[in-house]
């Protein structure tokens, strides 16, 4: 693969320490051809459906792309706000909020955000960092639960990238932190912030976003990783086992996905008396239309239409300051070792450059 043009090499310039945040992505608009793109690159994804390629593309083509982007476009709409699609605005609130907190903590981090399908793409954003002078870069994934269709399909996206890159940057990769103490205290602290102010149900369900069943009988450890999360809050917030439950949502298609589902685990519960639910959704750190439209309006539907009284959706982690500071303790974890700290004075870098003028470099 040739390599893309690059800006030349300025001598004399900082090298410096940058932070990719990926989250999954969001169409540009809420209309029918937006999510037609959208849907196109992101159902397109080998990592995403697991089929051959040849099959998949003439459903994909021929009927999902045709039929799925209307619908998709009225759920988006639902959600969407003045700003945009929640999961772009809150995504790039937590980009900044990093950037301010390694910076109070005296850490000179470049900070940016894409996402794996759509704008701003992972691709733009890397070219964006190398040209502020990053040449290490850490890819942070904003999914918690490692995921072959998730964070390995964002490895996918760096690395091709880097395919067509000539000079390529130290590179590291955040695979999971599922487990991560700072990442359940923020979810631990935002149940409860719910409960202070709302008072507490009588069931605390945590869904988590499906994948195929296969995926985990052909080694994918998200499905671990999901049930310690869940149990690691679960102790955190003092929870018997009979107080929670887990559940996955967002099944799409025929084949049989991991279970149990979340829609008929709500209307089970409501059968089954139980008549207020907390749903907490700890796989996503941002909220977007998985949990906006799929949980606060489809499955708060389904549990009252079953029976249930009172359904409360518990936002997910967005800006809340322990998220925020999570966040801030995985990237140093994974930055160590690297120059974080304030680089060369202005005259060091301008010596620097006369040195190598001196020599004969063209700039």
């Amino acid at each position: 693969m040739s390599a893309r043009p690059e800006a030349p090499y300025k001598h004399g310039s900082a090298a410096r320490v940058g932070v990719l945040l990926v989250n999954l992505g969001t169409p540009d608009a809420p209309t029918p051809a937006a999510l037609r793109r959208y849907l196109a690159e992101f159902l397109g994804d080998p990592r995403v459906v697991e089929i051959p390629r040849l099959p998949w593309w003439l459903i994909l083509h021929g009927v999902i792309l045709r039929v799925r982007p209307a619908k998709s476009a009225l759920k988006y709409a639902a959600i969407w706000t003045p700003e945009g699609s929640p999961l772009a605005v809150w995504t790039a609130k937590q980009a900044k909020l990093l950037a301010g907190y390694l910076g109070q903590a005296g850490h000179a981090v470049l900070v940016r955000h894409a996402m794996r399908y759509g704008q701003p793409a992972i691709a733009t954003e890397l070219d964006a960092l190398r040209a502020d002078g990053a040449t290490r870069v850490l890819v942070l994934p904003l999914y918690p639960q490692y995921s072959a269709a998730t964070s390995g399909s964002v490895f996918d996206a760096v690395a091709a990238w880097g395919q067509g890159s000539r000079w390529v940057p130290e590179l590291r990769f955040v695979q999971q932190y599922h487990d991560d103490p700072g990442y359940i205290a923020a979810l631990a602290a935002r149940v409860q912030s719910h409960w202070q102010r709302e008072g507490r149900g009588n069931m605390l369900l945590m869904s988590f976003h499906g994948v195929p069943e296969r995926t985990l009988h052909l080694g994918d450890p998200y499905h671990c990783n999901c049930q310690v999360t869940a149990r690691l809050l679960a102790q955190r917030l003092g929870l018997a086992s009979h107080e929670y439950r887990v559940s996955f949502q967002s099944r799409f298609g025929k084949a049989k996905w991991l279970q149990p589902y979340t829609e008929p685990t709500l209307q089970q519960l409501a059968r089954d008396g139980i008549e207020r639910v907390d749903v907490v959704c700890p796989g996503f750190v941002a909220d977007c239309l998985e949990t906006l439209e799929e949980i606060d309006q489809e499955a708060r539907e389904a549990y009252i239409a079953a029976g249930g009284k009172v359904f409360h959706y518990i936002d997910c982690l967005n800006d809340r300051h322990e998220w925020i500071d999570a966040l801030r303790g995985i990237a140093l974890r994974h930055l160590q070792g690297w120059p974080t700290q304030a680089g060369p004075s202005a005259a060091e870098l301008k010596a620097q450059r006369e040195r190598a003028l001196d020599l004969g470099a063209p700039d």
